[in-house]
């Protein structure tokens, strides 16, 4: 039993009563030291329990769980950085050595808090192990005979009603760890899916921020993740047109990825990339896309697509597979797929589309999202979730220029709707995520730790440099045996041409 009662947190929080001192001293009671993979020191960590429906505080409760690496700092700072994980559906436990990496200086003087969003990791996970696992590269029609039957068997966990995993409610339960920690105002770290948790819990408790960064912007409005896929392809292939070195080894893209599309479905078979065995498999239309739109994530894997294209027009594959991690080992950093469709069909498929889809890939997940989505139970979402308020706190906001997913726009569009207090950098040949890119980590440390909010929206960003694309990786020409004085090898002779 927590010691110190979330209703009583939240009177206190509605009547604006300032918290006392003695609730640091509790908030700790209500902690244990731990230990979790990836961290030689000792954590804390934490669960606070939370009615299933809001609406219903005294009916069913789930356990919402969180860790805390704690400052060691004499000096230490009340704003401690809440860290917010991507999908929906990552865990913030389980990227909490990313998030330490990442915002390592600032642990310095305040705690790093990763709090379990409900429905992932040790917070009433939903999880469907037969997606999350599956090593096999499934039709629609078995995608969606998996999720259906995960949908199910969801439903008869305790916790089970899957209307009350939205956005909205999850960061109810972030205001009542901040509240029972005792902290005072927070910074938010939000990556992704998790800039979308940010701007809600900005939108529902602007007392409580002090600052936010959030990486790879997704709007509230944002319907699914593969409204710029197409966008990010074609700028590729326009690329490597105007690059001699690419076009003269992968000439044509544009059209050759037209009539690869047109070839499906085909039968092929291809060496498992981490088992070594035997796979055969039928790729369709709607598996390449699949596999292309992983790979445009990054620009490293980006700059090889033009080589796993061109290889798959010759019926091999494995470069494609291995490149989009269709086969690898299940990741701690990986979605609960139960949460993913819980916040994906109550917040963007309650509503109809403002246009219909435009390219194969925004068709594709159309058609398997609304499929998934119609059979799915829904959250029912406020109307001001869709609606970003002008900012009291400042924000920065990062984006990639060839993000396939939260392109540069997103950031715009949101930076505007906040305001004044709103900046957006950006960096245009990066693809999702700029926190590890380059001196960026160094620019939130000075804009989180800034002495005030003037100087936080002023913090030197010049260090920020733009980046050329990769290279179009090829495959490496073989070089030629040659002896000591520099003429070919005899075939059968050492390297000095002797007989071995």
């Amino acid at each position: 039993m927590n010691l110190f009662s979330t209703t009583t947190a939240v009177r206190l929080h509605r009547l604006g009563l300032a918290l006392t001192l003695s609730l640091p001293v509790l908030a700790q009671a209500a902690t244990r030291p731990c230990r979790i993979p990836d961290f030689p020191q000792e954590l804390q960590c934490g669960q606070i329990q939370r009615p299933l429906d809001p609406a219903q505080p005294d009916g069913k409760k789930i356990d919402v769980h969180f860790v805390v690496v704690p400052s060691q700092d004499k000096n230490k700072l009340s704003d401690a950085v809440f860290v917010l994980a991507g999908g929906p559906g990552q865990s913030a436990i389980n990227v909490a050595a990313w998030g330490q990496i990442v915002l390592g200086r600032l642990n310095r003087r305040r705690d790093l808090v990763f709090v379990d969003q409900r429905g992932t990791g040790r917070s009433a996970a939903l999880q469907c192990p037969e997606l999350e696992n599956n090593e096999a590269l499934p039709d629609r029609d078995q995608s969606l005979a998996l999720t259906l039957a995960c949908m199910k068997t969801l439903q008869a966990l305790p916790y089970g009603d899957l209307r009350y995993f939205s956005t909205s409610i999850a960061v109810q339960d972030l205001e009542a760890v901040r509240l029972m920690q005792g902290y005072g105002k927070i910074n938010l770290v939000g990556a992704s899916y998790g800039t979308r948790a940010g701007l809600e819990f900005l939108r529902q408790y602007p007392q409580s921020v002090k600052r936010m960064v959030i990486d790879g912007v997704v709007p509230p409005d944002m319907r699914f993740p593969a409204e710029d896929a197409q966008k990010a392809l074609d700028g590729l292939f326009t690329d490597c047109a105007k690059d001699s070195s690419c076009n003269r080894a992968y000439p044509d893209l544009a059209q050759r990825w037209k009539k690869l599309l047109a070839s499906l479905p085909q039968k092929t078979s291809f060496t498992h990339p981490r088992l070594g065995s035997s796979v055969s498999a039928t790729i369709t239309h709607d598996v390449l896309l699949g596999m292309v739109h992983k790979t445009l994530y990054t620009p490293a894997s980006l700059a090889a697509l033009p080589y796993a294209l061109t290889q798959a027009e010759q019926a091999n594959y494995a470069p494609l597979v291995t490149l989009s991690g269709s086969f690898g080992l299940p990741s701690p950093t990986g979605i609960a797929y139960g949460m993913h469709f819980s916040v994906w069909c109550g917040e963007a498929f309650s509503r109809p589309p403002s246009q219909p889809a435009n390219d194969e890939f925004e068709k594709m997940m159309e058609q398997m999202y609304g499929a998934v989505c119609s059979a799915w139970p829904k959250a029912a979402i406020p109307a001001g979730f869709y609606t970003i308020p002008v900012s009291p706190a400042p924000v920065l906001l990062l984006s990639g220029g060839i993000d396939p997913v939260t392109p540069t726009r997103h950031g715009d569009s949101v930076a505007k709707a906040l305001g004044a207090n709103a900046r957006h950098l950006s960096i245009q040949n990066a693809g999702h995520g700029l926190l590890t890119q380059g001196c960026v980590r160094d620019v939130v440390y000075h804009y989180l730790n800034a002495k005030d909010d003037a100087g936080a929206l002023k913090v030197d960003a010049s260090c920020v440099r733009q980046i050329p694309r990769p290279l179009a990786w090829q495959l490496p020409k073989a070089r030629p045996v040659t002896n000591a004085s520099g003429a070919p090898a005899v075939p059968g002779t050492s390297e000095t041409g002797a007989r071995p």
